[in-house]
């Protein structure tokens, strides 16, 4: 059976193109939503777009726990997203349009005569220039942003980490390992993207960026808590328990990631929205492969306060979340595209 399985270079060089990839899809979300939507609705597709990559790793827990258990199972699950995936990209090839015959709002409108512009002053320089390193530069200078990005470094960290380690921390709280961790790694997934719907619709109708990731950033320190006193020795929880407290975090943590991107293109605006989600993304995977040993290595720790038992793990992503909520309440930063939108909106009606 070991000679089935493809050599180490190859798995290798797989993981390597998958991650190359991956940036096409979860760096786009801010921009299709900037093209597509009107100001009432792009957080709600934003949210949608960035946390449906939650419903491949959901069916993951599923399809690969089931189908992934032995080298000819290996083959054949990769078999069946190879196929999907050749589907997808030829519908996506024949399907697919750039952008909408109408601008959906006025940003939109003066983002596209910019773009016409820099087109313009490609062609007349004659030859392509890496423009993305001045544009990362001119991002961290800007107000807000720094902040706003950090709120999705952390969100992205904590729910990178429980996924990470969800199946022995939910073993250690007394689900059976298999199928029934499974089906709560796919829920923790799917409350993720689910979340983010709730709450990016909700942003989209007051505005109020700032109330909702704040809430979803202390919600999630409490929810930390739980979760790893769950873990613990001295005090012991019901699966049940156990399991709603992870759907809970997942529908807290999750959504901060579409809501920061998006509150990050609104106080950078006009900057480019790819240019926003690849600094935000660069920022919390590479610090989310930092975090990830450390916590590995933290949850070899045991901290005991009376009752109450927590491994270092979770003090780690409680200290990390808590300290962004403390930065991010003094976000005051205006709101320049959806300022912009209103104008525009206020002068139609004068009319």
């Amino acid at each position: 059976q070991l000679e089935m399985m493809p050599p180490y270079g190859f798995q290798m060089a797989g993981t390597i193109l998958v991650g190359i990839a991956q940036p096409f899809f979860q760096c786009s979300p801010p921009l299709l939503s900037a093209t597509w939507f009107g100001s009432s609705e792009r957080a709600l597709a934003t949210a949608t777009a960035i946390n449906f990559n939650q419903v491949g790793i959901a069916t993951a827990f599923i399809v690969g726990g089931v189908m992934a258990n032995t080298p000819a199972g290996m083959h054949s699950y990769f078999d069946v997203l190879s196929c999907f995936s050749v589907a997808v990209a030829f519908a996506t090839v024949f399907f697919f349009k750039d952008k909408p015959t109408t601008p959906p709002s006025a940003s939109a409108m003066a983002a596209l005569a910019e773009e016409e512009e820099r087109e313009r002053e490609r062609a007349s320089r004659g030859k392509l220039q890496l423009e993305y390193p001045s544009k990362a530069i001119d991002l961290l200078r800007r107000p807000g942003f720094p902040i706003a990005t950090a709120t999705f470094v952390a969100s992205i960290a904590c729910t990178n980490v429980v996924s990470a380690f969800i199946a022995p921390a939910l073993a250690r709280a007394g689900l059976v390992e298999g199928m029934q961790i499974d089906l709560a790694g796919a829920g923790f997934q799917m409350a993720i993207v689910l979340g983010g719907i709730a709450l990016g619709r909700l942003v989209d109708e007051t505005k109020e960026f700032k109330k909702v990731i704040l809430s979803c950033l202390v919600a999630t320190a409490f929810l930390l808590m739980g979760l790893g006193i769950s873990e613990g020795n001295n005090l012991t929880f019901p699966p049940l328990t156990v399991l709603s407290i992870l759907l809970a975090l997942g529908a807290a943590a999750g959504p901060v990631q579409p809501i920061a991107a998006e509150l990050a293109v609104e106080v950078s605006y006009p900057c480019d929205e790819n240019a926003v989600e690849a600094s935000q993304q660069l920022a919390g995977n590479l610090f989310s492969a930092m975090l990830v040993p450390l916590c590995q290595r933290a949850s070899d720790i045991d901290l005991s306060a009376g009752s109450f038992d927590v491994r270092g793990d979770t003090v780690v992503l409680m200290t990390l979340v808590a300290l962004t909520a403390a930065a991010f309440s003094n976000f005051d930063t205006p709101l320049a595209r959806s300022l912009l939108d209103a104008g525009e909106s206020a002068s139609a009606e004068a009319q």
